[in-house]
């Protein structure tokens, strides 16, 4: 950031979101940041700290393999290790810079570990909930060991539609890549993996609503 405190990154990503819905980044996080996000992400795989993921948000979430078939271990910013705390003081930049000059209200966050086993997907999906609305953007960091290759699958795909058309983009999971877009607007999907894929995965959030 200069001394402006103008961010040309934040406003690339700022102008994708306006004008596609979409923003894909490849220098969020540098190479020496990717590498020990996915260390961590690896020692707690090991440890056997994941646990199956679900459809549904905590309040009704249920398992249904037929959907999704990754495998998560969710942050706690309060008790996170340093490479954990360097990418959550990242997104916090982010977000006040959002906040700051696009007033987006963004006062929440989640984000876990994801893994993919070979074989598995995540079918398509709005990343919103009947009973919560707040997500605002949906953010993917991919942390694999080495670049992707499109023989190992395991593509987003986000589904934008125009009027009567509707086009799909597909992102591979290229190691340090980020992916924001529009939580309630693009439908997305992981296509199925052939090699096992890795990833920080989360939302920026708004207030809860008050119901009066």
């Amino acid at each position: 950031m200069n001394e402006t405190g103008f961010n040309p990154l934040y406003e690339k990503v700022i102008t994708d979101l306006v004008e596609q819905q979409y923003s894909v980044v490849e220098n969020f996080f540098s190479d020496a940041e990717v590498l020990v996000l996915r260390e961590s992400l690896l020692a707690k795989y090991e440890e056997d700290m994941f646990k199956k993921s679900a459809i549904g948000n905590m309040a009704n979430e249920v398992i249904v393999e037929a959907i999704r078939g990754d495998f998560i271990f969710w942050l706690d910013e309060s008790s996170c290790n340093a490479a954990e705390r360097n990418f959550f003081d990242k997104i916090n930049d982010f977000t006040a810079y959002l906040n700051r000059t696009c007033f987006m209200g963004i006062a929440d966050q989640e984000f876990h570990y994801a893994v993919y086993p070979p074989g598995t997907f995540y079918k398509r999906h709005l990343d919103t909930f009947q009973n919560d609305n707040r997500r605002k953007l949906s953010i993917v960091c991919y942390l694999n060991h080495e670049d992707w290759l499109p023989e190992y699958g395991g593509e987003l795909t986000l589904y934008q539609v125009k009027g009567d058309t509707e086009t799909a983009l597909n992102v591979y999971p290229v190691q340090g890549r980020m992916v924001i877009f529009e939580s309630q607007i693009l439908e997305h999907e992981v296509k199925p993996v052939k090699q096992e894929r890795l990833s920080i995965t989360g939302w920026l959030k708004s207030r809860p609503e008050i119901l009066f």
